[in-house]
Protein backbone atom coordinates (compact mmCIF):
# COMPACT_ATOMS: atom_id res chain seq x y z
CA UNK A 1 0.00 0.00 0.00
CA UNK A 2 1.49 3.35 -0.75
CA UNK A 3 1.06 5.33 2.20
CA UNK A 4 2.35 8.36 0.45
CA UNK A 5 -1.14 8.56 -1.69
CA UNK A 6 -3.18 8.29 1.41
CA UNK A 7 -1.28 10.84 3.49
CA UNK A 8 -3.05 14.48 4.01
CA UNK A 9 -1.34 17.24 2.89
CA UNK A 10 -0.07 19.68 5.90
CA UNK A 11 -1.65 22.82 5.72
CA UNK A 12 -0.41 26.28 5.31
CA UNK A 13 -1.73 27.37 7.98
CA UNK A 14 -0.99 24.64 10.83
CA UNK A 15 1.82 26.58 12.21
CA UNK A 16 -0.67 29.30 13.10
CA UNK A 17 -3.53 27.14 13.91
CA UNK A 18 -0.98 25.68 16.75
CA UNK A 19 0.20 29.49 17.77
CA UNK A 20 -3.61 30.37 17.99
CA UNK A 21 -4.41 27.25 20.63
CA UNK A 22 -1.13 28.20 22.46
CA UNK A 23 -2.41 31.58 22.64
CA UNK A 24 -5.01 30.06 24.84
CA UNK A 25 -2.19 29.45 27.21
CA UNK A 26 -1.20 33.10 27.51
CA UNK A 27 -5.00 34.54 27.62
CA UNK A 28 -5.83 31.89 31.17
CA UNK A 29 -2.44 32.78 32.89
CA UNK A 30 -3.57 37.05 31.99
CA UNK A 31 -5.22 36.91 35.35
CA UNK A 32 -3.73 37.43 38.69
CA UNK A 33 -6.37 35.51 40.24
CA UNK A 34 -6.28 32.61 37.80
CA UNK A 35 -2.87 32.10 38.59
CA UNK A 36 -3.24 32.44 42.33
CA UNK A 37 -5.90 29.20 41.94
CA UNK A 38 -3.63 27.09 39.71
CA UNK A 39 -0.71 27.78 42.79
CA UNK A 40 -3.60 26.21 45.34
CA UNK A 41 -4.33 23.61 42.80
CA UNK A 42 -0.77 22.79 42.56
CA UNK A 43 -0.74 21.84 46.17
CA UNK A 44 -4.10 19.76 46.68
CA UNK A 45 -7.72 18.97 44.54
CA UNK A 46 -9.75 21.87 45.35
CA UNK A 47 -13.77 22.64 44.51
CA UNK A 48 -14.99 25.94 43.27
CA UNK A 49 -15.94 27.23 47.03
CA UNK A 50 -12.73 26.18 48.66
CA UNK A 51 -11.01 28.11 46.13
CA UNK A 52 -13.69 31.11 45.93
CA UNK A 53 -13.08 30.81 49.86
CA UNK A 54 -9.57 30.69 50.02
CA UNK A 55 -9.04 33.92 47.50
CA UNK A 56 -12.27 35.88 48.65
CA UNK A 57 -13.66 35.04 45.09
CA UNK A 58 -16.82 34.69 44.24
CA UNK A 59 -18.54 31.25 43.29
CA UNK A 60 -19.76 32.63 40.21
CA UNK A 61 -16.40 34.21 39.46
CA UNK A 62 -14.48 31.11 40.40
CA UNK A 63 -16.31 29.32 38.35
CA UNK A 64 -15.70 31.62 35.25
CA UNK A 65 -11.77 31.87 35.99
CA UNK A 66 -11.42 28.23 36.70
CA UNK A 67 -13.49 27.30 33.02
CA UNK A 68 -10.75 29.23 31.53
CA UNK A 69 -7.76 27.37 32.99
CA UNK A 70 -9.93 24.31 31.95
CA UNK A 71 -10.80 25.69 28.42
CA UNK A 72 -6.76 26.24 27.89
CA UNK A 73 -5.97 22.50 29.11
CA UNK A 74 -4.29 23.62 32.33
CA UNK A 75 -6.61 21.82 34.60
CA UNK A 76 -8.86 19.32 34.98
CA UNK A 77 -12.35 18.61 36.77
CA UNK A 78 -14.39 15.82 38.16
CA UNK A 79 -17.77 15.71 39.87
CA UNK A 80 -18.49 14.16 43.38
CA UNK A 81 -21.94 14.49 44.24
CA UNK A 82 -23.27 18.14 43.64
CA UNK A 83 -19.94 19.59 43.80
CA UNK A 84 -16.98 19.86 41.20
CA UNK A 85 -13.54 18.93 42.39
CA UNK A 86 -10.21 20.41 40.46
CA UNK A 87 -6.52 19.69 39.97
CA UNK A 88 -3.74 20.60 37.74
CA UNK A 89 -3.71 18.71 34.30
CA UNK A 90 0.10 17.63 35.33
CA UNK A 91 3.25 18.83 36.53
CA UNK A 92 3.92 20.83 32.89
CA UNK A 93 1.86 23.37 34.35
CA UNK A 94 3.94 23.64 37.77
CA UNK A 95 7.14 24.26 34.65
CA UNK A 96 4.76 26.25 33.01
CA UNK A 97 4.69 29.07 36.04
CA UNK A 98 8.34 28.53 37.64
CA UNK A 99 9.10 29.21 33.74
CA UNK A 100 6.83 32.46 34.02
CA UNK A 101 8.16 33.41 37.17
CA UNK A 102 12.06 33.06 35.49
CA UNK A 103 11.44 34.93 32.97
CA UNK A 104 9.75 37.62 35.02
CA UNK A 105 12.07 37.89 37.84
CA UNK A 106 14.74 38.12 34.80
CA UNK A 107 13.40 40.46 32.52
CA UNK A 108 10.01 42.11 34.38
CA UNK A 109 11.33 45.54 36.42
CA UNK A 110 8.37 45.66 38.31
CA UNK A 111 8.74 41.81 40.03
CA UNK A 112 12.71 42.60 40.28
CA UNK A 113 11.53 45.10 42.14
CA UNK A 114 9.36 43.87 44.59
CA UNK A 115 11.69 40.75 45.09
CA UNK A 116 14.33 43.49 45.92
CA UNK A 117 11.91 45.69 48.19
CA UNK A 118 9.87 42.79 50.09
CA UNK A 119 11.03 39.61 49.87
CA UNK A 120 15.26 40.49 50.49
CA UNK A 121 13.71 42.81 53.47
CA UNK A 122 12.01 39.62 54.78
CA UNK A 123 14.85 37.17 54.65
CA UNK A 124 18.27 38.65 53.68
CA UNK A 125 19.47 34.59 54.28
CA UNK A 126 20.22 31.99 51.16
CA UNK A 127 17.00 29.53 51.18
CA UNK A 128 18.11 25.99 51.63
CA UNK A 129 18.42 24.53 47.51
CA UNK A 130 16.14 21.26 47.72
CA UNK A 131 18.86 18.71 46.95
CA UNK A 132 20.62 20.03 50.06
CA UNK A 133 17.69 19.76 52.26
CA UNK A 134 16.93 16.26 51.16
CA UNK A 135 20.53 15.16 51.91
CA UNK A 136 20.79 17.24 55.59
CA UNK A 137 16.91 15.94 56.33
CA UNK A 138 17.95 12.11 55.83
CA UNK A 139 21.20 12.66 58.00
CA UNK A 140 19.48 13.27 60.42
CA UNK A 141 20.64 17.32 60.73
CA UNK A 142 17.30 19.81 60.19
CA UNK A 143 13.97 19.72 60.88
CA UNK A 144 11.88 20.21 58.17
CA UNK A 145 8.61 22.36 58.54
CA UNK A 146 5.60 22.06 56.16
CA UNK A 147 3.95 25.25 57.03
CA UNK A 148 0.77 24.99 54.92
CA UNK A 149 -3.09 23.99 56.31
CA UNK A 150 -3.09 20.27 56.97
CA UNK A 151 -5.52 19.60 53.80
CA UNK A 152 -2.08 20.73 51.32
CA UNK A 153 0.23 18.46 54.32
CA UNK A 154 -1.49 15.59 53.51
CA UNK A 155 -2.20 15.71 50.09
CA UNK A 156 2.01 15.28 49.88
CA UNK A 157 4.57 16.49 51.57
CA UNK A 158 8.44 16.84 51.64
CA UNK A 159 9.29 13.09 53.52
CA UNK A 160 9.53 13.37 57.66
CA UNK A 161 8.34 17.18 56.96
CA UNK A 162 6.27 17.93 60.35
CA UNK A 163 3.45 20.22 59.58
CA UNK A 164 2.11 23.12 61.81
CA UNK A 165 0.19 25.66 60.09
CA UNK A 166 1.47 28.93 60.10
CA UNK A 167 -1.62 30.14 62.48
CA UNK A 168 -0.61 27.70 64.92
CA UNK A 169 3.32 28.09 64.93
CA UNK A 170 3.49 30.78 67.71
CA UNK A 171 1.21 28.24 69.81
CA UNK A 172 3.43 25.36 69.03
CA UNK A 173 6.96 26.03 68.81
CA UNK A 174 7.55 22.92 71.89
CA UNK A 175 6.92 20.16 69.20
CA UNK A 176 9.88 21.32 67.29
CA UNK A 177 13.35 20.49 68.91
CA UNK A 178 15.60 23.21 69.48
CA UNK A 179 19.04 22.65 69.11
CA UNK A 180 18.36 21.33 65.15
CA UNK A 181 18.33 23.78 62.48
CA UNK A 182 14.67 24.05 61.05
CA UNK A 183 14.27 24.59 57.43
CA UNK A 184 10.32 25.81 56.43
CA UNK A 185 8.63 25.80 53.64
CA UNK A 186 5.00 26.38 52.21
CA UNK A 187 3.15 26.73 48.53
CA UNK A 188 6.24 28.10 46.34
CA UNK A 189 8.66 30.83 46.08
CA UNK A 190 6.19 33.75 46.43
CA UNK A 191 4.48 31.91 49.81
CA UNK A 192 4.97 34.43 52.45
CA UNK A 193 3.94 31.24 55.10
CA UNK A 194 7.88 30.41 55.10
CA UNK A 195 9.33 33.75 55.54
CA UNK A 196 6.74 34.24 58.28
CA UNK A 197 7.59 31.30 60.21
CA UNK A 198 11.41 31.86 59.66
CA UNK A 199 10.73 35.31 61.39
CA UNK A 200 8.77 33.72 64.17
CA UNK A 201 11.42 31.26 64.97
CA UNK A 202 14.50 33.47 64.71
CA UNK A 203 12.80 35.65 67.01
CA UNK A 204 12.79 33.13 69.49
CA UNK A 205 16.75 32.39 68.89
CA UNK A 206 16.02 29.59 67.16
CA UNK A 207 18.00 28.48 64.03
CA UNK A 208 15.68 28.72 61.08
CA UNK A 209 15.72 28.94 57.19
CA UNK A 210 13.48 28.56 54.46
CA UNK A 211 13.35 25.87 51.43
CA UNK A 212 14.18 27.78 48.07
CA UNK A 213 10.77 27.03 46.87
CA UNK A 214 7.87 25.08 47.82
CA UNK A 215 6.25 20.87 47.79
CA UNK A 216 5.08 21.56 44.00
CA UNK A 217 8.99 22.65 42.97
CA UNK A 218 10.10 19.70 45.07
CA UNK A 219 7.84 17.49 43.22
CA UNK A 220 8.80 18.16 39.87
CA UNK A 221 12.68 18.12 40.46
CA UNK A 222 11.77 14.50 41.04
CA UNK A 223 11.87 14.12 45.04
CA UNK A 224 10.00 12.17 46.63
CA UNK A 225 6.87 13.03 48.33
CA UNK A 226 5.03 11.23 51.38
CA UNK A 227 0.70 11.63 51.36
CA UNK A 228 -0.78 10.80 54.75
Amino acid sequence: MNTKATRKPLSSNAKREVFANLARIGTALSSATRIEFLELLAQAERSVEQLANLTGTTVANTSQHLQKLRQAGLIVGRKQGLYVFYRLAGDEVVALLSAVSRVGETYVADVERILRLYFAQKDELEAVPAKELLERARKGLVTVLDVRPAEEYAAGHVPGAINIPIHELKKRLKELPRRREVVAYCRGPYCLMSYDAVSLLRGKGMKARRLEAGLPEWRLAGFPVEQT
